[in-house]
């Protein structure tokens, strides 16, 4: 049995050191790649450039343009629950303020001067200077209190009026202002053509200067957070001009300055405004941006 597994193993080293001394007989499978293909591919990739065709859409952009909200809004009954418990946890672990501390002060030396063993003495340091009491501090605030009036939280004649800046004030509003777009008004976000040698967010910020009222805003980066495509009426289409690709903007109103102009075509709408004035289609791709803050 040792003989033919010696014969084996003896064969199989000697196959192996044949394997270094055979001549390569064929070639490996690579491809050539020479310069005279390289040069085709470079000619190829300069006529398909040359042949390309313009884009038949146009370049806007237009400004998402929001005011936050102004006061706080009403809270919900769950809120209210909430708000109170931790009122009254932040009550229970509270340490008594000064005033706390003097009213507890003047109930004490209320208390000595009814007893019997009341020492007038003791009360001498404090007959050179006035003495207010804590409860005469508290009768002066409650007058001043009583004649407060705080601002309405609901003004019936400025949150009906949509061109006003200063309505809703719990409520983020968003600017949409009237545009001509073919022989339509349409209302839309403020946008602007995009014009060479501008970037996107320049037409958006020109855009926003452009309104008839001195609006600052804060533009939130320089990307873009949405785009819309639409096309020009029939009538208006031709092989170069099919339609337009708006790319919207945000920004967060930091100044509204003057006011509107009573004929001025802007409104300050909420989100569940919004459904009343913008297209469907227009509406849902900027209810996807929208910060209901």
């Amino acid at each position: 049995m040792a003989a033919p597994c010696g014969r084996m193993v003896s064969r199989s080293v000697i196959q192996f050191f044949c394997t270094f001394s055979r001549p390569k007989s064929r070639n490996v499978g690579f491809r050539q790649f020479g310069i005279s293909s390289a040069c085709r591919v470079t000619l190829k990739t300069k006529s398909v450039s040359e042949t390309a065709s313009p884009s038949p859409y146009g370049l806007a952009a237009a400004v998402y343009l929001q005011r936050l909200p102004v006061i706080s809004a009403d809270c919900s009954p769950i809120e209210q629950s909430f708000k109170d418990m931790m009122h009254q946890i932040e009550l229970e672990k509270s340490l008594l303020s000064d005033h706390e501390l003097r009213l507890i002060e003047d109930a004490e030396r209320l208390k000595r001067k009814q007893a019997d063993d009341y020492d007038s003495d003791e009360e001498d340091s404090h007959m050179d200077q006035d003495i207010v009491l804590t409860q005469d501090l508290e009768d002066s605030w409650e007058q001043k209190f009583r004649s407060f009036q705080p601002a309405p939280r609901v003004r019936d004649d400025v949150d009906k009026d949509m061109s006003s800046v200063q309505r809703c004030l719990a409520d983020s509003l968003v600017l949409v202002s009237e545009q001509t777009v073919g022989d339509q008004k349409l209302w839309l976000l403020p946008q602007m053509q995009w014009q060479e040698g501008e970037t996107l967010r320049q037409t958006a910020e020109r855009a926003l200067a452009s309104l008839p009222v001195g609006l600052k805003a804060t533009f939130l980066g320089n990307a873009p957070c949405g785009v819309y495509t639409y096309k020009l009426p029939k009538p208006l289409r031709t092989e170069s001009s099919l339609g337009t690709k708006v790319f919207f903007f945000k920004a967060i109103l930091s100044d509204s300055g003057p006011s509107a102009p009573p004929n001025s075509a802007l409104l300050w709408l909420k989100k569940s405004e919004l459904q009343g004035y913008l297209k469907p289609a227009y509406l849902m791709k900027v209810e996807r941006f929208i910060l209901d803050l």
